[in-house]
Order: structure tokens, then C-alpha cells, then sequence
């Protein structure tokens, strides 16, 4: 018999747990901290340009009054705008032209028209803008008519442009002899891109010799404020920006006017991350919007909320008199039908420090409509769970 010269192999040697010492793990958890900090959403940063404007630096309203010429028919009836024709006489007199008083032009093909328009800030003599022109008569249409030489006045009164020009009208309207119309947008008012030419330029609000200039937020906000002067604090030193009240910034600028425009260059593009916004829910009770900020909270609280319908049918019942009646009449009664039905509603439970999400996922589930969710926040905000204010437009 042969020897076996099989060896049996040698047990492999069970293989030690690692041991990670305290340091290792320190660094480990470390490294996820870190990594999920860069994951973390980084605050929003916006531009000073975005959250505040320079005092006095704004745009100013102008309004004039002018006559649009060249209607296809669809101008001012005089019958019931006596003043386009009172009108037309002044211009024509200024010309040269005399008009008879006792004459009264039955014109179709001119119209009253009220001009507005917005004089940027800084904007110098020569320069266009455009204006945007209303009929104010019984004008059915501007469409192809030319607004003639009309002055356009500030709230002091001087006249700061002067507008003229070919009207560019989105709408469109047809009128029947039958008195039937079809109207498209609204052809009464009209634009002139560049119509008016500014004739009067308004006093610089930077070059006011004074030391300081004022930012004012758009909205007011402390949270916001403080974080402003902290910002124009670290880029251009202590003590040079200080909050007059929750809006008004005040910074220390430069007196010469081209070094002032370029220190405010260098403060619009400033970056700072703004304050949240307060808790608030905005209610348009007359089309049923209903605008939920993000800060909102509810309180522990139970909701239910049912839908009752009360469903009445009238119907008419034809009652005929006897065979042998004399006299009698067939009359109509009516016979009313009244039913009630209410649906079945569930109840659903808010916890507490409840955020936006979960109300909307709660609100979902009982498919309640927007007049219903109004009714609910004024409930929660009767109740004292709603922690947010709650503004009815």
C-alpha cells in the first residue's frame, strides 16, 4: 500500500480586529464635518445695489396734456368732449389759423390723449424717454395716430420734456354699424418709445457738499441694517457707516464728486446676507390666494374643517279643477324642494413648531380649496396657534 503523500494544510490564523485609536477617530469625524458643512446651503448673498438705493437719487413723475391726429375716424365725439375742439381752436390759434367761434368741427380723427412718463434720476437735456399716452374723451382707438408738440410738466410745475410722436398701439378694436365691437387688449392707450426729449435736467442729489450719504433699504429690516454697517465697516473702516433707523444707512463719503462716484461704485457691489423675513401669511379674500411665508409656524392644534350644502329645486305643479266644478280655473302651484348634505371631513393634527412644508402636506391631505385654507388660518390665528402675522388684502 502506497504511502499518502496528502499533507493536511496548516489552519489559517483568525486575522485580529483593527483597533482605530482616538486620534484617528477625532480626524474622522472631522473629515465629516467638514464635508458635510460643504454640502450645507451657504447663506444668500445679495448686493447693497439689490437691497437699497442712494437718498434722493429716484425717478420723478411728469403728466402733460396733448392732441393725437390722424384717426381713422375712432377720435373724440364733440358732442360728448367738447374740450378736444376747444382745444384744437387754441392750438390753431397759436399757429396763426382763426377759428370762428360760432363754428363747431364735428371731428373724428382727433383725440384728447393725458401723457405720463418717469424722468430717470441724472438725466440730462437731450436725452429721450419714453412716455406712455391715454385717451381721456370717448377716443375708441389710437391706433395710427400722431401725438402732437405737448409739454410735460413736474409736480413744481415746469415743464421738464416735450413729448411728440407716432403712437405704437398693442390693441385692437372693430365696431359694427349694428353698435356691436370687438375689443382686443385695450387701443385707448398708447406708447411712443423715446417720445419725449428732456428739456430741464433736476439738481445732482449727490452733489450736495454734505460729508455723509444715506442708503435706504427697500424694506425695513434691524437684522439687515446691522448687517450693512457691519460690511461697510470691514471694507472701508470703524466708524464710517453707522444706522440711523431700521432703513437709513449713513456713510461717510468723499466731498469730491468724481471720488464720491466711485467710492458709491464700490458700496453698491458690497455683499451681505439680508435678515429673513418676518412670519407672515398674505390672504387675497376677493380671488382666494392665499401666500405662506416660510417662517411661518403652527402651534399643537387640531383642525377639522366640513363642507355644507344646502341644494333647493323649484318645480311647477299644474293643479286642474273637477269634472263636475263650477267655475273652477287651472292654476300653477310651485312646490319647493329643500335638502341639506354635509361631507364628511377629517381631522388632522399639527404639532408643535409645525414649518411651511408640513402645513401644505397637511392642508393637501383633506384637499381643502383656498376659501376653505382661509377659514383655517383665521381659525389658527384665533385660536393662538398661528405664529405668524396674518394680513388680509
Amino acid at each position: 500500500m502506497a504511502a499518502n503523500d496528502t499533507n493536511d494544510a496548516a489552519p489559517t490564523p483568525a486575522k485580529k480586529p483593527r483597533r482605530i485609536d482616538t486620534y484617528t477617530l477625532l480626524g474622522l469625524l472631522a473629515w465629516i464635518g467638514l464635508v458635510l458643512i460643504c454640502l450645507a446651503p451657504a447663506a444668500r448673498a445679495e448686493r447693497i445695489k439689490d437691497l437699497a438705493q442712494v437718498g434722493g437719487v429716484r425717478s420723478n413723475p411728469l403728466v402733460g396734456y396733448g392732441l393725437v391726429v390722424g384717426l381713422d375716424g375712432s377720435g373724440d365725439r364733440t358732442s360728448q368732449a367738447p374740450f378736444t375742439v376747444q382745444s384744437l381752436k387754441n392750438m390753431l390759434g397759436e399757429l396763426g389759423v382763426n377759428v370762428p367761434a360760432n363754428v363747431n368741427p364735428q371731428l373724428k380723427n382727433v383725440a384728447a390723449v393725458a401723457i405720463h412718463a418717469d424722468l430717470p434720476a441724472f438725466a440730462k437735456p437731450g436725452q429721450p424717454i419714453d412716455i406712455t399716452v391715454s385717451s381721456i374723451g370717448n377716443a375708441t382707438s389710437l391706433r395710427g395716430g400722431s401725438l402732437l408738440m405737448a409739454p410735460l410738466r413736474g409736480a413744481d410745475g415746469e415743464v421738464y420734456a416735450i413729448a411728440q410722436g407716432n403712437l405704437v398701439v398693442g390693441g385692437f378694436g372693430a365696431q359694427g354699424k349694428d353698435g356691436s365691437r370687438v375689443s382686443v387688449n385695450v387701443p385707448s392707450v398708447g406708447r411712443i418709445p423715446n417720445g419725449a426729449t428732456v428739456e430741464r435736467a433736476i439738481p445732482n442729489a449727490l452733489d450736495s457738499g454734505e460729508g455723509t450719504i444715506t442708503l435706504n433699504l427697500h424694506r425695513a429690516d434691524f437684522t439687515t441694517v446691522s448687517r450693512m454697517v457691519a460690511a461697510l465697516e470691514q471694507n472701508f473702516g470703524a466708524g464710517n457707516a453707522y444706522a440711523l433707523d431700521a432703513v437709513t444707512v449713513a456713510v461717510r463719503a468723499p466731498a469730491d464728486i468724481s471720488r464720491r462716484i466711485n467710492f458709491l461704485a464700490q458700496v453698491e457691489n458690497l455683499e451681505l446676507t439680508p435678515g429673513s423675513a418676518p412670519a407672515k401669511v398674505i390672504v387675497n379674500a376677493r380671488t382666494g390666494t392665499v401666500v405662506i411665508g416660510a417662517q411661518v409656524q403652527v402651534m399643537p392644534a387640531a383642525v377639522t374643517h366640513g363642507s355644507l350644502t344646502v341644494t333647493i329645486a323649484e318645480a311647477a305643479n299644474v293643479s286642474q279643477p273637477n269634472e263636475f266644478s263650477r267655475g273652477g280655473q287651472t292654476v300653477v302651484t310651485p312646490q319647493s324642494s329643500v335638502s341639506v348634505s354635509q361631507e364628511g371631513s377629517r381631522m388632522f393634527k399639527f404639532e408643535g413648531g409645525t414649518s411651511l412644508d408640513e402645513i401644505v402636506r397637511a392642508v393637501n391631505e383633506v384637499g381643502a380649496a383656498p376659501g376653505d385654507l382661509i377659514a383655517i388660518l383665521e381659525a389658527l390665528k384665533q385660536a393662538g396657534a398661528l405664529r405668524a402675522e396674518l394680513e388680509v388684502i
